[in-house]
């Protein structure tokens, strides 16, 4: 197993292109690689009172949320994850969260899909190589 340090911690709600990003303030946090068969990470965030309810109603609900953490510094990249709240408690005036979920490879589509964009754009080659290299570059500075 692989343990790392949660930094930021958001819900992401909705559907297509009408997503709602809820920042869950944490008070701190940690992230579990458990390495094990089918690949499941635990998320321990430890959270103000406040946003307790919120996931024992998904909890409740047996639902399954996305979630986007920033891991270990803030300059990281944002993984995202598919989890089911399985536990909650109370250490004194807080809530400790427990998630179990996989992690969701968005970048091998990114890059299919970029990719598949500049070729119906007639670029080849050289051309190719160079757009993507520029896409890429843009794609960066925005995060």
């Amino acid at each position: 197993m692989k343990t790392f340090k949660l930094i930021k911690l958001n819900v992401l709600e909705g559907e297509n292109k009408d997503i709602q990003k809820t920042t869950i303030p944490l008070i701190d946090g940690l992230i579990i690689n458990r390495e094990d068969e089918a690949n499941t990470w635990l998320i321990e965030a430890y959270i103000e009172e406040q946003y307790k309810e919120y996931f024992e109603t998904i909890m409740d609900k047996e639902e399954e949320i996305v979630l986007q953490a920033k891991i270990t510094k803030s300059t990281n990249q944002p993984a995202m994850f598919l989890v089911k709240v399985i536990d909650s408690n109370d250490i004194g005036d807080n809530s400790n969260i427990l998630f179990l979920g996989k992690i969701l490879d968005h970048k091998k589509d990114q890059v299919e899909n970029t990719l598949k964009e500049l070729i119906e754009k007639g670029y080849h080659g050289e051309e190719l190589l160079q757009a993507f290299k520029n896409q890429v570059e843009e794609a960066e500075s925005t995060t």
